[in-house]
This record gives structure tokens, C-alpha cells and sequence, in this order.
């Protein structure tokens, strides 16, 4: 099959009033009945579509019955394991359908699943263990290696239980689970779960510091299931791809949820690649994916592929797209609708771009404004909090005015669509409340996310609270310098950050930029023309590829911490000299004169 073009169904195009209305519906429904659980929703369609394909993989295939045989024996597992309700268990396994079916299995009866990382190893990862407390850690035989690296770290001592065959002194759970029934469960083997119970632990991605594991109810598995369904149309002949990490929300809860949920099918691909990424799509005739920002950025400067086009793909939903990427993206592999969201695993608030609009994460419709948690409020960069007024309140941002986006969390407790459900440590918690915001005693959650919304009420981001910082007195939104840097030819991606300069106020910006080749120098200090003096970079790492998270986060904290100096630093460094009104090679000499404060930044 080679299409030339790809358009939505005339039933898909539709007004955006239609797509809200659909998931308020479908999330009205779901909250009816707060024992139904995911779970139980899973083992409703297995009663329903039995043999359909569920879940893919070049590894297995789970039909919704598979799936629900899976799961049933992984609940049997943990009740005989003695896993009890509200009890953790952390699981450390790559990409696929049985880590679906698992972590649903322990949920089903109560249980609660942490969500490793599978890239963490040594101390990092015994944080994530150690945070969660769990009772049982399930390990994949691939990544035995990464806990052995972190089992001396560790200051407690769950039960391990291996799913393959590895060198690890553990019981082998993938033989143990065949000893268990697959039928539904019976009434007398039942846990009383609700929606208000905690299910998962999710981890932040750990860019600023050590990763902190959101806690995750039950009713939230629901709502971002359902929410999605209905904003997206998801319906029994849709596929969906899924090569994003399952231990993220998005990954592994709104793609594959959101597609169940609706009698669709998920792919599940351990990891995204550019090369296979559209040949995979073709083969596996996927009508959907699930995407963040950066993915996109890989496949637009990717070069031409035979199957980019020759697709059924109908909507790409995601988060982090960028205006410079998304034009270019839509036009070049015929994508007929982007449905870009802003949301946080630990969030009370989410933004939706329904009308497609390029460059915004979303909009509140005028129906749904008396509900609308969000505020945007000013904020002190020099004091890296939000700023209050003289009366010791927070001041509203004004409109196209930056500021940080807070969400209103319910005074009731029962209202769990506008709760705060936190994280393991109380701390940490508490960390992300902003008190006393508007009046005395409210109480919001801090996204520490810097926004601006539009005279159209458009949502858009802005850039993290940490990564803007201050030079020459103004303040430098890191993610638009990154945008004109990769406008440049040759520049694939580009981190911008700020570094510390002696005796100098501020900090100065710095760009690793990702290239291919040699870098156009003269263009590049040519581009950055446009933009403001105390804007453009002072200074350019550059290196072939970003390290990045498994969310296609750059390091931006790490790389601050590194600085300039090209004694410490392998990579290829350039400085802006204002004399000669170009980047010149950065070398030793320059560098002393710089800390010297012979050479004027």
C-alpha cells in the first residue's frame, strides 16, 4: 500500500465543541461508578472482543481475552505473594505487552506498582526502590545487571522475583505465573479497590535532582483513559503506536489506555527509532501514535523514507511539539490532525489544543471556564518563586505576560478531579503547594512551568522555571533561543542554558547544539541577529548528538554544572567576540581573559 496523501475520515473531521462534549461524556460515564477500575474495564472487553488483538509486539501478541488471562494470573500471584492492598511493588522491566498485563494484575487487587526506569542503575535506581518502600521487586532478566548495579545502595530488603532467566539469586516469575488460573477472579478472591485508591507510582523524569515518585489513584487511570478516547475519537478500528516509555503516564497510560478502553489496539515498541519509525507504521497499519516534541524534531530532520507517506495514520496526540518543528512535521508526512496537550503525572490541571492551533498546548473553551483551575501568576526570577504584592498575595500574570501556571486544588478532598495526589514523601509534597495564593487559606499546585496565554485564550509554553535565567538584566526563555538555533542549517537539535561567569551578574547563555558536520558559523552568528543582545548565546558546545532523558529531556542542569572552560570540556567550544561580530574557537587563553574580565561578554 503506498499512499500519496492521507486525509481523516469526513466522521473525524468535526468541530472542536464535538471533541470536548465526547470526553466530558465519556468521563461523566466513567466516574459513575467508582469501583470500576481499569481492571475491570480490561476484563469488560475481554468479555466483549475476546480474540481481538490488544496489544502488539514483534515480541507477543495479548488479544483483550490474552490480556485479561494475563492479568487475572498476575492477580492471583500477588494475593498469594501476600501482597496487600495498598502494599508496593516495583517493577524493572523494558517495552512490552506483559508489562501491561502485570502491573494491571497487582493493581486489580489492590496493589500499588512503581514504575522503575529501566535506564537507572547504581545509586540512582535504589533511590527509586527505596522511595516506594515495596514489598516485592520484579526484575526482567535483560536489566538484572542495572539492579545488581544498585542492590549494595540499597538500605532494605524486598523480595526479588526475576521474569526471564538471568544470573540472579531470584525466583523465576514468568515460570511461577503459569501455575495460576487466567479466569476472572471470583468474588471470594476480590479486593475492595475504588477509584480514590492509589494504583501506580510514577517517577518525574529527574532532570533537577534526584527523581521524585508521584503517587497515582485509580480514578486518574480512568480519566486519562476516557479523557483522551473522546478527544481523539478512538474507536474498535483504531491502532494506536506506542514506542514512548511505559513507566511514564504517557507512554504507559494515556496511549495505552486511552486506545483499550475504546476496543483499539496498541503497539508496543521498546524503543523509538527514526530509521524504523514509518516503516513500523506501515507494517503495523497503525491510524495513530503517541508522541513527544523531540520525537517529531528526530523525524523531521531525518532524511526522506520510502514509508513516510504510505501510511493511515489519522492523528498524532502528544505534548512538547514546537511551532518551528510543527508546520514542517504535519506538511511533510501528511498528518492530518495534531492533537498537542499539556499535562504532569503529578498534575490537577491539563490544557488541550483541540483546534490544532500551531505553537499552543491548548485552550479552555468559554463552557468550561467557570470550572477552569489555572492561574498564571508573576513571577521573581531573582527570587525563583512566585512574586507577591504588597497585601503578601500572588498577582495574576497579565495577558501574553509570562508566568508561572498554578492549578487550584479542591478544598474537598472528595473532589478527586482537583486533588493533589503527591508524591511518596510527604516533603516533597508539600514542595509543590503554594499557600495563601489569592485569598487566605487557598491553596495551588506549583507546575513550575512558565506560561503566557493569548487575547484568544491560547495556551503556550514558555519554559521551565529553572532553565530561565537572567543576563544583562533581562531574562532569557531558553526554549525560544533553542528554536532560532535550530532554524539554523545543519543544527538537528540545541540546549540552551545559563552559565556562571566570574564577576559578571547573571548568567551567560550557552548552547549545545547537535550538527552534523562542521558547524556554519557565520550563519548561525548571522540568525542569531534577530534576536535580543542579551539573548543570544555568548557561547556553543558542540557535539554530534544530546544526551537526553528517556523522555527526550535535555540535561540542562548537568550541563550548566560544566560551564565553559575547554580544559574540563572534549567537545568543540566557541565564544561570541564582539569585536569581530562572530563565534571565534574558544581555546584556553580565551578562556583565562574571559575569567580575567579582559574579554568584554
Amino acid at each position: 500500500m503506498a499512499l500519496t496523501q492521507n486525509f481523516a475520515p469526513a466522521s473525524r473531521q468535526e468541530s472542536p465543541a464535538r471533541a470536548w462534549m465526547r470526553a466530558l461524556e465519556a468521563t461523566a460515564r466513567a466516574a459513575q461508578d467508582e469501583t470500576r477500575t481499569l481492571p475491570v474495564v480490561i476484563g469488560e472487553c475481554a468479555s466483549r472482543l475476546g480474540e481481538k488483538p490488544a496489544l502488539l509486539s514483534d515480541r507477543e501478541t495479548l488479544s483483550f481475552a490474552g490480556l485479561a488471562r494475563r492479568m487475572n494470573r498476575y492477580s492471583r500471584w500477588a494475593i498469594a505473594e501476600g501482597v496487600v492492598s495498598g502494599a508496593s511493588v516495583c517493577l524493572l522491566m523494558p517495552n512490552r505487552p506483559e508489562y501491561l498485563a502485570l502491573w494491571l494484575g497487582v493493581v486489580q487487587v489492590g496493589g500499588v506498582v512503581a514504575l522503575l526506569n529501566a535506564n537507572l542503575t547504581g545509586e540512582a535506581l535504589a533511590h527509586c526502590i527505596a522511595v516506594a518502600a515495596p514489598s516485592h521487586v520484579i526484575v526482567a532478566a535483560e536489566l538484572a545487571p542495572a539492579f545488581s548495579s544498585a542492590a549494595p545502595h540499597l538500605s532494605i530488603a524486598p523480595k526479588i522475583w526475576l521474569h526471564g532467566a538471568a544470573d540472579l539469586p531470584a525466583a523465576r516469575l514468568d515460570i511461577a505465573i503459569e501455575g495460576f488460573a487466567g479466569a476472572a477472579l471470583a468474588e471470594a478472591e476480590k479486593r475492595a479497590v475504588r477509584h480514590a485508591d492509589r494504583a501506580l507510582c510514577i517517577y518525574t523524569s529527574g532532570t533537577t535532582g534526584m527523581p521524585k515518585a508521584a503517587n497515582v489513584s485509580h480514578h486518574r487511570l480512568v480519566m486519562w483513559s476516557y479523557w483522551f478516547a473522546g478527544l481523539a475519537d478512538i474507536g474498535a478500528d483504531d491502532r494506536m503506536y506506542d514506542c514512548l516509555p511505559l513507566y511514564h503516564s504517557v507512554g504507559g497510560v494515556v496511549a495505552t489506555g486511552a486506545a483499550l478502553v475504546s476496543g483499539g489496539s496498541v503497539v508496543v515498541q521498546e524503543r523509538f527509532s527514526a530509521r524504523q519509525f514509518w516503516d513500523d507504521i506501515a507494517r503495523w497499519d497503525c491510524t495513530l501514535f503517541q508522541y513527544i516534541g523531540e520525537l517529531c524534531r528526530y523525524l523531521t530532520a531525518a532524511p526522506a523514507h520510502p514509508a513516510e507517506r504510505a501510511h493511515r495514520l489519522r492523528l498524532a496526540c502528544g505534548n512538547g511539539l514546537s511551532a518551528d518543528v510543527w508546520r514542517a512535521f504535519e506538511e511533510r508526512f501528511a498528518i492530518p490532525r495534531i492533537l498537542e496537550f499539556y499535562a504532569a503525572t503529578e498534575g490537577n490541571f491539563s490544557l488541550y489544543n483541540v483546534e490544532g492551533k500551531i505553537g499552543a498546548i491548548g485552550r479552555v473553551p468559554g463552557f468550561l471556564m467557570a470550572r477552569n483551575p489555572i492561574a498564571l501568576v508573576k513571577f521573581d526570577f531573582d527570587a525563583d518563586r512566585p512574586l507577591r504584592g504588597a497585601d503578601g498575595f500572588c498577582m495574576r500574570a497579565a495577558r501574553d505576560e509570562a508566568g508561572e501556571a498554578i492549578g487550584r486544588i479542591a478544598a474537598d478532598g472528595r473532589d478527586l478531579s482537583a486533588r493533589f495526589e503527591g508524591y511518596t514523601s510527604a516533603a516533597d509534597t508539600e514542595k509543590k503547594i503554594l499557600r495563601n495564593v489569592f485569598a487566605p487559606g487557598d491553596a495551588y499546585l506549583r507546575s513550575g512551568d512558565l506560561m503566557r496565554v493569548d487575547e484568544q485564550g491560547f495556551y503556550y509554553f514558555v519554559d521551565r522555571v529553572g532553565d530561565t535565567f537572567r543576563w544583562k538584566g533581562e531574562n532569557v526563555a531558553t526554549l525560544e533561543v533553542a528554536a532560532a538555533l535550530c532554524a539554523c542549517p545543519g543544527v538537528a537539535e540545541a540546549a540552551v542554558y545559563g552559565v556562571a561567569v566570574a564577576g559578571a551578574e547573571g548568567r551567560a547563555g550557552m548552547a549545545l547544539l547537535g550538527v552534523e558536520g562542521e558547524p556554519d558559523l557565520a550563519e548561525i552568528a548571522a540568525r542569531m541577529r534577530s534576536l535580543p543582545d542579551y539573548a543570544r548565546p555568548v557561547f556553543l558546545r558542540v557535539t554530534r548528538r544530546l544526551e537526553v532523558t528517556a523522555t527526550f529531556k535535555h540535561k540542562k542542569r548537568d550541563l550548566a554544572g560544566q560551564g565553559f572552560d575547554p580544559g574540563l570540556i572534549a567537545d568543540p567550544l566557541y565564544v561570541f567576540d564582539r569585536a569581530q561580530d562572530a563565534y571565534v574557537p574558544l581555546d584556553r587563553q580565551g578562556f583565562a581573559a574571559i575569567q580575567s574580565g579582559a574579554m568584554r561578554l
